[in-house]
């Protein structure tokens, strides 16, 4: 499959799947007319962070790439998880980038206007946790003006932060973009609300897709904070005790919503960290369908869709994308996948508890109560927004 280099909503594709099997074949756009009256979608509203930082490893001399991929603390953007290349860009393939220069503890890097240390190595030459000199708004402002969005060869241009967006981007918090939001634009979502279709939405971390290693890449996602507001979890709870579908856009809004469930299907308002995979073994118990991207086999957003459908439709699935040409990646087409009714919602457990397989929020609970963007990346947001509404991503 070859990649989608830009987001083109106008040719876009999309593959319904319905809880039989059953597929259909539709231009994206139809996706406005999908969905029954009272049936709930939400979506993923974090923005994307400027988090490939180019630079200089002190010790060695060599250039470096870091890629911040996963967050200490939510409050604290000065110390982050991340992965490092050597030399080059991302025009290379990830699994063929050079491997950094040896990292050890104490090491400076020069980041631009930023300088960072490395706290510690972690078990692989690429994964390694830092921490930023200066204060928050230092640092922040450092991002802003020479952190990149991380892209892959697939995309040879260089995206500008805007261009990694969705259309309701709100909190800076996500290592790469919840793409499969690039799916709906402000007409969707106001014929949703003219067709009696609920829309609400949560706030995830997305992480990062690649780290260049396969054994690495198994290890994905790593964990994730996210957000769900009070007024979600009530909508939630509105659309399940009136038996409505709760649709997600994305593999980010799924692991949230399942790592906050209860076991009769409500979600818990809460600042949580979504942990470890979704895949055939767990039991959903609060999504009925989902809207994704083109996945490969092997790739965690793929893995969770096992939770969704068999093997069998799956493979269905896989060769009708194939034969029909659909484009993978964050810019690419869509699929839209009910769950399969052979496929338990959930499994109550004895104490009304997730089971394990739940991936519940596991390690420290972060709290983040600010809303507001962050003040350093206050000036890229704002162009970025005005990029956004001179090609018409404003609301309605």
């Amino acid at each position: 499959m070859i990649g989608a280099k830009r987001p083109d909503r106008r040719s876009a594709k999309l593959l319904t799947v319905d809880a039989d099997g059953g597929m259909r074949q539709l231009p994206r756009a139809a996706l406005a007319s999908l969905f029954s009256p009272g049936d709930l979608v939400i979506a993923n509203d974090a923005a994307t962070l400027p988090a490939s930082l180019k630079g200089i490893h002190c010790a060695s001399g060599e250039p470096i790439e870091v890629r911040l991929a996963a967050w200490v603390s939510i409050r604290d953007p000065t110390r982050f998880a991340a992965i490092a290349f050597g030399g080059g860009d991302h025009r290379t393939p990830t699994e063929d980038r050079m491997l950094p220069p040896s990292l050890s503890p104490g090491d400076r890097l020069t980041l631009g206007p930023l300088v960072a240390i490395v706290e510690h190595p972690l078990d692989d030459p690429r994964l390694f946790r830092l921490r930023f000199l200066g204060d928050r708004a230092t640092v922040l402002a450092g991002l802003a003006r020479h952190g990149r969005p991380i892209q892959y060869a697939h995309v040879p241009e260089p995206l500008a932060l805007w261009e990694v967006w969705t259309r309701i981007a709100a909190d800076p918090i996500a290592f790469e973009p919840p793409s499969a939001g690039f799916a709906f634009d402000w007409h969707t979502r106001r014929v949703w609300r003219q067709r009696g279709i609920g829309f609400a939405t949560l706030t995830h971390a997305a992480g990062i897709s690649s780290t260049g290693h396969p054994e690495l890449d198994l290890r994905l996602p790593f964990d994730e904070p996210y957000r769900i507001p009070e007024h979600t979890a009530a909508t939630i709870r509105r659309a399940k005790t009136k038996d409505h579908r709760i649709i997600a856009i994305g593999t980010t809004v799924v692991r949230a919503l399942e790592s906050a469930a209860n076991a009769d299907g409500s979600v818990r308002a809460e600042d949580g960290v979504s942990s470890g995979r979704i895949g055939r073994e767990t039991p959903l118990r609060v999504v009925d369908a989902i809207l994704t991207g083109v996945h490969q086999r092997g790739e965690s957003h793929f893995e969770l869709l096992r939770a969704f459908a068999d093997d069998a439709v799956l493979d269905q699935i896989s060769e009708a994308l194939g034969q029909h040409g659909y484009r993978p990646h964050e810019f690419g087409d869509s699929i839209l996948i009910e769950r399969h009714p052979c496929i338990a919602r959930h499994y109550p457990t004895p104490n009304g508890g997730p089971t394990d397989n739940q991936h519940s929020c596991k390690g420290e609970i972060h709290r983040w109560c600010e809303r507001q963007i962050y003040v350093g990346l206050s000036w890229a947001f704002a162009e970025a927004h005005r990029q956004m509404t001179l090609r018409g991503g404003g609301p309605p």
